[in-house]
């Protein structure tokens, strides 16, 4: 039996979740179609999907059709939960995008397809909600060839549009305006077939047209359309072979040694965590010790204590899960998302979407959660490590990065329901970034007033190229401090560039020590702790660091009458427009804009548009902020304030005293 790891996509609404339902229940393997509106679906288990009726976390379910096993995967339409997407794709063979007949092409839609087509993924089009009042086919058709690929063609007809009585029939061998279609889109791609169309038109036997429609889909160069409806079950029976004939399946040598990638992390109800496992190559058998990955490099390993495969619709336990396969491993202590297990380390690291541009400062309701409410962000990090959380000890805050408002919702929702904290969210800001606009040096020294501290530590700072992160050098000798002072030194100095001058992270630089000495009976990694801060802290004054704030290039199609109209609200929010262009009734502006921008426009945009606009847009790097440089909103004391650093400091090491004090 072959198996086939199939996602399903969508913008959000589109209907996957019910298109998910529909084909559990034509497999055979439920016996009643759920309802997202009445919290029934098989996919949506958290009970906060059910209640919003939104899927917030990528679930996996399998069934059988014919002599093809699918593990089919429900991922979240809503672009503020892309992430959990982000984290599907690389363990697809194919997929099924879902377009609402009525909606049309969305923006979310277009990114997926991109997104799919650039990593090579064989996607087939569900026009769903043929049953719904404004459901269109021509029109539609149109749609997805401006907008998504021209490279499509429909998979069969429908009739009954916008109603319950809606039917599609699917095109066959007889049918010459689809023997046409088909001909004219597959010669695009195959030399060999336009010749030997050219040669003898009749040589192009349906057949053989359906073999290299396969083959072309495979290949991602086409995409199939095909219309029904997973409420009334209209176009399935089309869909489920077209699944079957079109996608192909896993492949992988279950004699290879193992390799696979984790793309999901539960925690059972006594705290165990689960990983969700594609298998690559090889197989992973229960009570085998087995080594992990993780994309920074990090390695570890651990004894399998059980092993779940999905079957017809439900995990079931098994012995070992095999190449081609998705399995639950437990007993891997340790384990996260995006680690690679086995043979060898799979490059888990590059980023399809935007990264998070959102961050906002969270805080328990009662002083006495604190401690709770760390470990419950620990866990939820662990879940979606694409949401950085952020610590300032000597401010008492921690701060998550997000996607969007509903994001940060479903998070208050989630630690609230889960973990018993309640807590609020001081505003939400953009993102920016600090780097380094010279050299700059700083050094103090045992015995030496200010410094409180029985540590010596000099520190440089100079800019990097764009995109290179921090690099930590030495000009001392190693030997010169313990290595314990040292790793104290260089971790303190990284952990101090989580806020700059202006609050933000800074990036983009080298550090280097300059200086180093200690007190052979009594310094303490604690005093390099302590003194570090200060030392790097006076570095980057002398250094100044100039704000960079993310930025997105962005697509906008609106109604050409309230073009005039938008154009201001784009110069407010610093946009920086291309010429627009007129199809239609429709005008598309393109260009770069903040990302804050883009945040507001997408607030904004309903009203001004009548609710027809469509913005797009995706991450285009960081760029100097121009005018005053924003500061990162502070709701406690400023750990770049000298005095008040030592105080706070220097009572945490244990025996020391200070003028400060």
């Amino acid at each position: 039996m072959h198996t086939l790891n199939l996602g399903i996509l969508a913008h959000v609404d589109a209907g996957k979740t019910s298109l998910t339902e529909r084909l559990l229940h034509t497999a055979g393997a439920i016996d009643a179609i759920g309802s997202v509106d009445d919290g029934s679906t098989r996919t949506d288990t958290l009970a906060l999907e059910r209640r919003r009726g939104i899927t917030i976390k990528s679930a996996v379910v399998s069934f059988t059709l014919g002599a093809t096993r699918v593990n089919l995967i429900d991922t979240p339409g809503h672009p503020d939960f892309i992430a959990e997407v982000e984290r599907v794709l690389g363990v697809l063979d194919g997929a099924v995008l879902v377009v609402s007949s009525v909606e049309g092409v969305q923006a979310q839609t277009r990114v997926l397809l991109r997104t799919l087509r650039r990593l090579g993924i064989p996607t087939l089009l569900f026009a769903n909600k043929t049953d719904r009042p404004g459901a269109r086919y021509d029109s539609l058709l149109t749609s997805i060839t401006e907008r998504l690929s021209p490279h499509i063609v429909a998979m069969g007809s429908a009739r009954g549009l916008g109603t319950r009585s809606a039917t599609t029939t699917p095109f066959t061998g007889a049918d010459p305006g689809f023997t046409g279609a088909l001909t004219d889109l597959l010669t695009r791609h195959d030399d060999e077939l336009l010749s030997a169309y050219v040669d003898d038109p009749a040589a192009l036997t349906h057949a053989r047209l359906l073999g290299a429609l396969a083959e072309q889909t495979a290949r991602c160069l086409v995409h199939p359309v095909f219309f029904g409806s997973a409420a009334t079950g209209a176009g399935i029976d089309a869909l489920v072979e077209g699944v079957t004939k079109l996608l192909p399946p896993a492949t992988g040598d279950p004699r290879a040694p193992a390799r696979g990638t984790v793309f999901k992390v539960d925690r059972t109800a006594n705290d165990e965590r689960t990983a969700y496992v594609r298998m690559a190559e090889g197989t992973v058998r229960a009570r085998e010790v087995l080594r992990f990955r993780g994309p920074d490099g990090r390695e570890s390993k651990g004894r399998v204590t059980a092993v779940g495969v999905f079957e017809n619709g439900a995990e079931v336990p098994a012995s070992a899960v095999r190449a081609g396969r998705i399995g639950r491993l437990k007993g891997l202590t340790g384990i996260r998302i995006g680690d690679s297990i086995g043979a060898e380390r799979a490059d888990t690291g590059h980023r399809h979407f935007a990264p998070p541009t959102l961050e906002a400062v969270v805080v328990p309701r009662r002083t006495e959660d604190r401690g709770a409410l760390h470990i419950a962000l620990g866990r939820l990090a662990d879940q979606d490590p694409l949401i950085a959380v952020r610590r300032d000890d000597l401010r008492g805050e921690v701060s998550l990065s997000l996607y969007g408002e509903v994001q940060k919702e479903v998070v208050r929702a989630t630690l609230a329901e889960e973990f018993g904290v309640d807590v609020d969210f001081l505003g939400t800001t953009t993102i920016c970034r600090e780097r380094p606009a010279g050299p700059g040096a700083a050094a103090e020294f045992i015995g030496t007033a200010p410094n409180p501290f029985l540590a010596t530590v000099g520190l440089r700072v100079d800019p990097a190229p764009h995109g290179s992160g921090v690099e930590f050098r030495r000009a001392v000798e190693l030997g010169s401090m313990p290595p314990a002072l040292m790793r104290a030194v260089e971790e303190t100095a990284r952990a101090t560039l989580a806020r700059g001058m202006r609050g933000w992270e800074v990036t983009d630089c080298v550090v280097t020590q300059t200086h180093s000495g200690y007190d052979s009976v009594s310094s303490t990694a604690g005093d390099f702790r302590g003194l570090t801060p200060l030392v790097l802290t006076d570095a980057l004054r002398r250094a100044g660091t100039r704000v960079y704030e993310p930025m997105h290039r962005f697509r906008l199609e609106a109604p050409a009458d309230v073009l005039g109209a938008l154009l201001p609200v784009l110069a407010r929010l610093r946009a920086e427009p291309g010429p627009p262009g007129t199809h239609g009734r429709l005008s598309t502006v393109e260009g770069e804009m903040p990302a804050a921008g883009v945040h507001e426009l997408q607030r904004l945009l309903p009203g001004a548009t009548r609710g027809e606009g469509v913005l797009e847009s995706s991450f285009a790097g960081h760029r100097p902020v121009t005018g005053p440089a924003p500061e990162r909103p502070r709701t406690g004391h400023d750990p770049l304030h000298r005095e008040e650093y030592l105080l706070r400091t220097v009572r945490r090491v244990a025996g020391r005293t200070s003028p400060a004090t």
